[in-house]
């Protein structure tokens, strides 16, 4: 285990470096420019003053050595500062990631809530009305798209009721409840899209496991259904879902990225938009860089899982 552990994390430095490569490079093949938007925000300045912004912005810089400069500072745990705002993309990171992380895991425990109780129903219960309806559904939050059913949440109620979700932020701190309000919606549209694979996995391979030998032995010994399912097929069934749940993390911040926006959540997907639109390379840049070391290690999570759910997995 820990030979393989130490080789996991000795590959996450050379997948950093490229996925490094890939943020810093590609925000600038965007159209347009920090200092043509300064410029319009602004008005007018003369080229000498465009000139002495890009210096101060070490814009004048060739792209190779900013891209030097950039992951020295991160490589010591410095993201850099905003073009706009001059403030530590680090410091904006931690300050918004409590939005981000409480969003996600909310709507993570929804989509498995939500998955495992139909899928497996599905299972044991195979092509009655309950298994038809499980599927549907999970066809359902395949095809709908969760920013179209954010969007009507919030423009249907507030037409015909005029209601709408909270939309100013409350830490969960001074008001849970309020806080909980709030979150609870866009949680609940984005886990129950997330469920939808999951349910169909869920249901595939609990339909395997339960036509094995070792099921036909446990039900031959007059053992309960909850006992043959809870303690001997769900756990060898779980294997392909926890890989997929795995699979979903990198699905479940590209979703935080659009609930935040529809939301206004001040997390970090909000704080990303916000940065391209205004072409802020750094903070682009060190958001991309934040999300990538989170989804390798929560990948790396979900490998480490598979010995618990699996003893005859060696890791070497």
């Amino acid at each position: 285990m820990r030979s393989y552990t130490t080789k996991r994390l000795a590959l996450v430095i050379p997948t950093l470096f490229l996925a490094s490569l890939v943020v810093f490079f590609l925000i600038r093949f965007i159209p347009g420019d920090v200092i043509d938007l300064m410029i319009a925000e602004q008005g007018p300045i003369s080229d000498l003053n465009r000139g002495e912004i890009e210096q101060v912005l070490g814009l004048d810089l060739p792209v190779y050595t900013q891209y030097v400069h950039w992951l020295g500072g991160a490589i010591r745990g410095d993201l850099g500062t905003s073009l706009w705002s001059e403030s530590s993309i680090s410091d904006e990171i931690l300050a918004r990631l409590p939005v981000t992380f409480e969003l996600g895991i909310l709507a993570l425990v929804i989509a498995l809530i939500v998955a495992l109780p139909v899928g497996i129903y599905s299972a044991m219960r195979q092509d009655t009305i309950g298994d038809y309806l499980g599927r549907s559904f999970a066809i359902l939050s395949l095809a709908v798209p969760n920013f179209w059913i954010a969007t009507m949440i919030i423009v249907f109620p507030s037409i015909w009721w005029g209601w709408s979700p909270p939309m100013t932020m409350v830490a969960f701190g001074e008001d849970p409840m309020t806080n909980l309000q709030m979150f609870i919606i866009p949680a609940l549209v984005m886990g129950t899209s997330m469920s939808a694979v999951t349910v169909r996995m869920t249901r595939t391979m609990m339909l395997e496991v339960l036509r094995q030998d070792y099921i036909r032995t446990a039900w031959s010994k007059g053992l309960r259904e909850r006992v043959v399912v809870m303690r001997h097929a769900l756990k060898n069934a779980m294997i392909p879902v926890v890989t997929i749940v795995g699979l979903q993390v990198p699905i479940l911040i590209g979703g935080a990225v659009i609930m935040e926006q529809i939301f206004s959540l001040p997390g970090i997907g909000r704080l990303m938009i916000d940065a391209i639109s205004r072409r802020d390379y750094p903070v682009v840049s060190g958001v991309m860089i934040f999300m990538a070391i989170f989804v390798l290690f929560a990948n790396l999570l979900v490998d480490l899982t598979y010995g618990y759910l699996d003893p005859r997995i060696k890791y070497k």
